[in-house]
């Protein structure tokens, strides 16, 4: 979704509401969300699912640090050098409603369409990749969205990123499209989870944290920032059709099997110590 010129009429500039995606809008990664429904179409192995679910866990346990983030990039890179992107959309457009509709907090849907009856336009900002971030907000309605690029060579990921909409980078890209969409940033708000968000709430007047890590609510507290908790994944039955919720429930599953296989994992490990 890239930013669409200002509008021409004249009026004061809109506003914007900036939100980050994982563990502010869904209860978790949306990067490993798609781990079953790839799995069951052979492009990533059992092993590299469980993994994957076990990286879930420690998101949703310790907050996705800058350490945390980075292991995560790293993984996920790796996990799709050579995947088809054509193949990789089709398999998030055919699953998007099984796997995301249950993990969308009802408390986001609610603040999204408060900010859209109040006439500002949605943003959503994720250091995911772009191929599951632009239909998530979609779905959510957001207007426009800026999420990372992996590269591709002939149709195929290279394995390296492209750009990478994280920290830093995604406050210039707030910027950037608060340029071209005509925003005032001090009349603007931004909610994350995430210390890593910081410079993003920093940026706007009314920065608002959400679910946030111990690092980011010692910063809102101490800057008297507002803290919101959203605790209620509820499927979006107004806004899409419903569905069955046996993926969510199969990936809860592969969560608890990779918390286990890892767990054994490292008692061998000490048992050999």
């Amino acid at each position: 979704m890239p930013p669409q010129p200002p509008p021409a009429d004249g009026g004061r500039p809109c506003r914007a509401a900036f939100f980050d995606l994982d563990k502010t809008i869904i209860a978790g990664s949306s990067a490993l969300a798609f781990s079953t429904p790839f799995r069951r179409r052979g492009l990533i192995s059992r092993r590299a699912a469980l993994r994957s679910a076990y990286t879930q866990l420690l998101l949703l346990a310790s907050g996705a640090d800058a350490t945390t983030m980075e292991v995560l990039r790293q993984r996920i890179s790796a996990l799709c050098t050579g995947w088809e992107v054509a193949r990789v959309r089709g398999i998030v457009a055919e699953t998007i409603h099984e796997i995301v509709e249950p993990l969308v907090y009802a408390e986001a849907a609610e603040l999204i369409a408060e900010h859209r009856a109040a006439g500002d336009e949605i943003v959503v900002l994720s250091a995911s990749g772009s191929e599951v971030v632009e239909p998530i907000a979609a779905l959510i309605g957001a207007d426009h969205c800026i999420s990372t690029r992996m590269a591709v060579r002939e149709g195929r990921y290279t394995g390296e990123i492209e750009y990478y909409c994280y920290g830093e980078q995604k406050a210039d890209a707030a910027r950037e499209i608060a340029a071209a969409r005509g925003y005032r940033l001090a009349d603007c708000r931004a909610y994350s989870d995430s210390i890593t968000d910081l410079p993003l709430l920093e940026l706007v007047g009314h920065p608002t944290v959400v679910n946030p890590d111990r690092a980011l609510r010692r910063e809102a507290l101490a800057r008297g920032w507002s803290v919101l908790t959203f605790a209620h994944p509820v499927p979006l039955r107004a806004r899409i059709p419903p569905v069955a919720t046996t993926a969510a429930a199969g990936l809860g599953v592969v969560a608890i099997l990779g918390a286990s296989w890892f767990g054994r994992r490292r008692l061998r490990r000490r048992a050999g110590a």
